[in-house]
């Protein structure tokens, strides 16, 4: 913002979005105001400006910009509020402007426990019933995920994602098998994503396949190297609907996190350093009851050397501590409808357990539990690789990165060889070949050996233009028989 700007917004006076206080030592009033701003339509406060409209400035230190940040943290629910410090011509003294966007969809706010409203130029206390009434439309059917967005239509959404989720759910005893047979619009109704001829969010964030209105649904990935965020080896963004954030989320893992395998049974085991059904149900976590409302919020996967962090915008609930989650509890999703259709098609496996399952699994391979923190915005999970400073199945020499076979193939795994020797003969399903290799983990599968050798064009598919084709199978390409010629 420009100071131009700032005498432009002064020449308006003090209004129902405008308010002028001389100095940040008014924080608590303008506090007030911001917090009544959110509740109504948004407004803007200036420091270092009288009511009379004179420009005072203040000068502006860390100790400022600590206690405006903390004064802000007071206001709940958690909102980021756009600061901008501009200073006066010919002074070393600024103006702050602090701007509330309207929230419409996390009213009612508070600040210090109370609400506020403003009417005209003044902030008063929010009467109870209109507190009450705005509480019931953000936890009841109004919250964001049922909102209805009337410029998204059924052909904005993956009719085989729909339809992978209701399969799955049949083949979990989740949904009758008539489910299958219906219309989509019909599925969509009965998944409580469909109402009257509008889609609701929470369809966008399930199955959408356009994402310009829809900047939140993105996820953040990132390798460091050592233990802080100074330096990066890997950077990587993925957008889009539930589903493909977390195919994406486990391929980062399984690039970036050691491998090892071991026989158990008639089937070969391949195990992560950090547990797989740890970091899987972490990720549908993350993703299933994260705030949304926020067009600029995401969840993020950080890897360094001695620990995995995974965060989410949001907190626990209020009524249920850390302590209480790592035991048994009711589910008390933040996004119901979201959580309802993952549970019916089995990526929820099942309610309330999500936190104890990570722990078991970390426990299960003698990894320290996960620790879970919350400062009310944000909720991470950290999973440790070592315990008492011991590393525990990591690659001395590089930590994070999976055995590669001999220099002769310097593009190829071992898995995606292994794969290339099975398909030899002729062309398989994936369950066929899950079996010749003695595997019965079908992400890891995927991840390891299948996409990386479709990647390569070593192996291709039956049918191309339907990847999940109900009769698909897989074959080896020109490119793939040459491979294994050699």
């Amino acid at each position: 913002m420009e100071y131009q700007e700032i005498e432009a917004l002064i020449a308006l006076k003090e209004s129902k979005n405008l308010e002028f206080k001389e100095s940040t030592g008014q924080l608590d009033r303008s506090m007030e105001t911001l917090c009544a701003f959110l509740n109504g339509d948004g407004g803007i406060v200036l420091y270092g400006v009288k009511d009379n409209g004179n420009v005072v400035g203040q000068e502006v230190s860390d100790s400022t910009k600590r206690a405006i940040a903390e004064a802000i943290n007071r206001i709940e629910p958690f909102v980021s509020l756009e600061i901008n410090y501009v200073r006066i011509p010919n002074s070393d003294k600024f103006v702050i402007i602090v701007n509330a966007e309207k929230q419409r969809f996390m009213r009612p706010f508070a600040y210090k426990g109370r609400a506020y409203l403003r009417i005209e130029s003044t902030t008063t206390v929010m009467p109870q019933e209109q507190y009450n009434h705005l509480l019931m439309q953000r936890g009841g059917k109004y919250g964001w995920e049922a909102m209805v967005n009337p410029d998204l239509k059924i052909s904005d959404l993956d009719e085989n994602a729909i339809l992978g989720a209701v399969r799955e759910g049949i083949r979990n005893g989740r949904l009758p098998e008539v489910t299958i047979r219906e219309e989509i619009p019909t599925i969509l109704r009965k998944f409580g994503l469909l109402r009257d001829g509008n889609l609701n969010n929470a369809a966008a964030v399930l199955f959408g396949v356009d994402f310009y209105d829809y900047p939140q649904c993105l996820l953040r990935m990132a390798r460091f190297k050592g233990t802080t965020k100074e330096e990066f080896i890997d950077n990587q963004r993925a957008q889009g609907n539930i589903y493909i954030l977390l195919d994406a989320a486990m391929a980062f893992f399984f690039k970036h996190l050691s491998l090892s395998g071991k026989i158990n049974g008639l089937y070969r085991e391949e195990e992560l350093s950090i547990p797989y059904k740890a970091l899987r149900e972490c990720c549908i976590n993350s993703l299933c009851h994260r705030s949304y409302h926020h067009p600029g919020s995401s969840v993020s996967i950080a890897i360094y050397d001695d620990r995995v962090e995974v965060t989410n915008t949001g907190t626990f609930p209020a009524d249920l501590p850390v302590e209480r989650l790592m035991q048994e509890h009711d589910s008390k999703p933040q996004n119901p409808i979201i959580a309802n259709v993952l549970y019916k098609s089995k990526i929820l496996e099942s309610w309330g357990r999500g936190i104890g399952t990570m722990v078991d699994e970390c426990k299960r391979v003698g990894l320290p539990a996960p620790e879970f923190k919350t400062d009310g915005n944000f909720v991470t999970v950290v999973f440790k690789y070592n315990c008492d400073g011991v590393n525990l199945q990591l690659v001395n020499s590089n930590p994070t990165s999976n055995q590669q076979v001999p220099n002769k193939y310097p593009t190829s795994t071992q898995q995606v060889l292994e794969l290339v020797g099975i398909l030899k003969d002729g062309e398989y399903s994936v369950r066929e070949i899950m079996s010749f290799l003695m595997l019965k983990d079908r992400v890891n599968f995927l991840y390891k050996y299948l996409t990386p050798a479709l990647e390569e064009g070593l192996v291709s598919m039956k049918y191309p233009d339907n990847p999940k084709h109900p009769k698909q199978k897989y074959m080896l390409t020109e490119k793939g028989r040459k491979i294994l010629e050699k």
